[in-house]
């Protein structure tokens, strides 16, 4: 006897979560890193951590300077309040202080998909697992709380150290839209590279990135 095919279970849209949910910020703290609600309060340090590391300067991203970045808050915020983006500042509890930002993106309510993105952080954050952790308390939220069918990750052609890392997430890559994007200030148009992480996918990564904690001694 033939056995029954394995079939993909998708909740009613009477279980949806209420479109609204998705850009909200909610506070979430795990492994030495909160995330909390992207406020003006946070520019001091966000321009600190950005004029620090120069991080503006990378022509293949668009980082706000340390002159920018109340305007770019008040930008994310204007983006939250339209229901498309849901930011978040990046705390390191050890100090209490914005070390970067991050934010579900390009939300779409109706499919359960959201884009993590527009993330920037100090240099002297990388490589401790303040990225690690903050990716995992998205995701989570993503998958366990707002029933995500997909999560995915853009990032520029030319950013090797970002498809790197978010390959090293465990997503896995889409494909690349040519000339998607154009750049008034460099006059370059950008080849995007999108990657995605399914449901299905979610145990092996949260897993993945659990024992990059550990390894950071964070958990």
């Amino acid at each position: 006897m033939a056995h029954d095919q394995p079939k993909l279970v998708v909740m009613s849209h009477s279980s949806l979560i209420p479109a609204a949910e998705f850009a909200l910020a909610p506070t979430m703290e795990y492994a030495g890193v909160r995330l909390e609600q992207l406020a003006p309060s946070h520019a001091p340090d966000l321009a600190e951590a950005v004029a620090a590391g120069r991080l503006d300067e990378a022509w293949f991203a668009t980082t706000p300077s340390a002159q920018q970045m109340n305007a770019n808050i008040a930008q994310r915020l204007a983006s939250q309040a339209a229901g498309t983006m849901a930011p978040f500042a990046i705390i390191d509890t050890s100090t209490d202080k914005a070390v970067g930002a991050t934010t579900y993106l390009n939300i779409d309510a109706a499919n359960r998909r959201v884009e993590i993105g527009s993330t920037f952080l100090a240099v002297a954050a990388q490589g401790t697992g303040i990225n690690a952790a903050a990716k995992f308390l998205l995701l989570r939220r993503a998958f366990e709380e707002l029933g995500c069918y997909s999560v995915a990750f853009c990032t520029h052609w030319h950013n090797e150290a970002s498809r790197a890392a978010i390959a090293r997430l465990g997503a896995r890559q889409d494909g690349v839209l040519r000339n998607h994007k154009y750049d008034p200030v460099t006059g370059t148009l950008r080849d995007t590279v999108v990657f995605s992480i399914l449901p299905h996918e979610w145990p092996a990564v949260r897993t993945q990135l659990e024992a990059r904690l550990r390894r950071h001694g964070r958990i």
